[in-house]
């Protein structure tokens, strides 16, 4: 009796203590599901630690997202997460049935049903992103990426991936409320509800080999500021992983940094449930971003861009921030856009509201540096101006001539005591006749932003060369003359042999600031890459030009004969051309 009252004890133990979530699980092929099957979903709710949830297998949807890729259909019967549906975060959390691995969460079907459904992509298509993992890690993939992300904004179709949402930490909302339209310019999510896992919290987590059903991070910024998208590993075999289970921007061959994560809580939602997750260390690297899954190896992360912000406050020691951010040519702009944003948008100096000034300083390979400056007037103009910042950051990152990226970024932002918007009255010459050695005094009439006037005088020395021909005066901005001297801003990459040469053109852009007084003749414009040859006999360009029509260029422009500044550090918009002549 008393070896009888043990078993049956034991027995009665064991439902309440669980059981271990299957290891070294065989693969279960789509024919093998049958509806009604039970299956059990691993993932974590919080913490670090997966747990499982149960499902019922529904059926199989033959070829739902294209030629030969199906998806299983299971409702969700757990009471936990019948009440949230499928939740993003736990997108890649594994599905087994009798011990076998079936696929992985990654669909929602619909958003209000009454009975919650889900999607898992099949195992066997996460293991065919693995295999392009394996070609892409023997070919040396690297960087490589494509330029633009797939956009996985959601329309009115009931079947949705768990698209991952973009967690930011060490940003504030306010800063987040203005990031998001950029973000859903490419189809992504973001969200201020992310931070950083504290040291023994990261500590504890780095001792456990990475398993199925982890929460796992694609990393985009790390350090004083964090931007990660948080999903689950579906799969591990040694140092390779799976995760996810649908793409995550659909960009391919890519490198991007894989980080542990840990997940405070889940905030249900009838429409879009979500995981609340902190960013812990990075552990190695996601090389493949897929249909039906990401896919990495564990090791050394990826080389990463070193970027330092900092804030210049009169009166006040510097405030500085440092983080890294990965390479890649969108998502590295939204990395520096967002730091900034955060040093001008997100801090308490009041100053901030006449404007800002930055100078950003990109160093590439080889020492090659490019220096930007820029200048935002009042609240309205330092939200569109970090909106072209970024903007400006992606195209000089987006080069077409070869896979290079910044050794490092670094942004000086100086809060204006002033506001730098100017009204440009009007431009008065001293005479439209003017001798051979003499000068040339031009008055220009200002008003700045609170009304007060002012004057500047700027004299242009005659040249004898001059005499006699068809002289202009414009005074403008650098980007109109910049327009007007045949510099349109954009460039064919035909026209350009390499990314020296790129940078060259990106150094050729005059400063926002001030006012350019130019004196500017009509002209025929010959344009060898970067290179300009005012005049060229007219037997040349055309040899030139048949040998590489795409390379070689000619137009009509304005040519600078003399330039001279004023009101530099202000902005001031508009544009006045008046005629002069030269005479004996």
């Amino acid at each position: 009796m008393l070896f009888l009252g043990r078993r049956f004890s034991c027995i009665l133990l064991l439902p309440l203590l669980g059981h271990a979530q299957p290891t070294d699980a065989p693969i279960m092929g789509l024919d093998e599901l049958k509806p009604g099957m039970q299956g059990e979903v691993w993932t974590v709710f919080r913490g670090t630690t997966a747990e499982p949830f149960a499902v019922e297998v529904t059926g199989v949807v033959r070829n739902a997202l294209g030629p030969g890729k199906s998806l299983i259909l299971c409702q969700l019967t757990d009471d936990r997460v019948q009440k949230m549906g499928a939740v993003a975060g736990m997108s890649g959390s594994p599905l087994y049935i009798d011990g076998k691995l079936a696929g992985a969460l990654s669909y929602q079907v619909q958003k209000f049903e009454t009975v919650r459904y889900a999607g898992f992509t099949p195992i066997a298509d996460l293991l065919e992103v693995g295999v392009q993992s394996d070609r892409a890690a023997a070919l040396s993939a690297g960087d490589a990426g494509g330029l633009a992300a797939l956009n996985t904004s959601r329309g009115q179709d009931a079947l949705q991936p768990l698209s991952p949402v973009f967690a930011f930490g060490g940003i504030s909302p306010r800063v987040v409320e203005w990031l998001t339209p950029q973000f859903s310019a490419m189809g992504l999510q973001v969200s201020s509800l992310g931070g950083q896992m504290s040291p023994a919290a990261a500590e504890s987590a780095d001792d456990h080999p990475l398993r199925a059903g982890d929460a796992v991070a694609v990393a985009v910024a790390s350090g004083d500021i964090t931007l990660a998208a948080t999903g689950t590993v579906s799969y591990v075999d040694g140092d390779k992983v799976l995760a996810f289970g649908h793409p995550m921007m659909g960009l391919g061959n890519i490198s991007l940094p894989m980080a542990r994560a840990e997940i405070v809580t889940i905030l249900p939602s009838n429409q879009s449930s979500l995981k609340v997750a902190n960013t812990g260390s990075i552990i190695g690297t996601i090389d493949q971003d897929r249909l039906s899954a990401v896919a990495g190896r564990i090791g050394a992360g990826p080389e990463m861009i070193p970027i330092r912000i900092t804030v210049n406050q009169s009166g006040e020691a510097p405030r500085t921030l440092n983080f890294k951010a990965a390479r890649h040519p969108q998502l590295t702009a939204l990395a520096v856009g967002s730091g900034t944003a955060q040093a001008v948008l997100g801090s308490n100096d009041a100053g901030l509201t006449n404007g800002a000034e930055l100078e950003t300083q990109f160093t590439f390979p080889g020492g090659e540096i490019v220096t930007t400056h820029a200048l935002f007037s009042g609240s309205q103009g330092v939200s569109q101006g970090l909106a072209d910042f970024t903007r400006d950051v992606g195209i000089l990152l987006q080069n077409p001539y070869a896979a290079v990226y910044p050794t490092g970024i670094d942004v000086q932002v100086t809060p204006l005591e002033e506001n730098p918007l100017t009204i440009l009255e009007y431009v008065q010459l001293s005479r439209n006749e003017v001798g051979v050695g003499d000068n040339l005094s031009i008055t220009i009439g200002w008003r700045d932003y609170q009304g007060k006037t002012g004057r500047d005088v700027i004299v242009v020395p005659v040249d004898a060369a001059w005499q006699d021909r068809e002289l202009e005066l414009v005074v403008a901005p650098g980007n109109v003359i910049d327009q007007l001297t045949g510099r349109t801003g954009t460039i064919a990459t035909s026209q350009l042999r390499g990314f020296s040469a790129y940078l060259d053109f990106v150094r050729q852009v005059r400063d926002p600031d001030g006012l350019y007084v130019a004196v500017v003749e009509s002209s025929k414009l010959f344009v060898d890459q970067t290179s300009e040859t005012r005049e060229l006999p007219g037997s040349l360009a055309r040899i030139a030009q048949r040998s590489d029509q795409s390379r070689y260029q000619q137009r009509t422009t304005l040519n600078p004969l003399w330039e001279g500044r004023a009101l530099q550090g202000r902005l001031v918009p508009g544009l006045i051309r008046k005629s002069f002549k030269v005479t004996d």
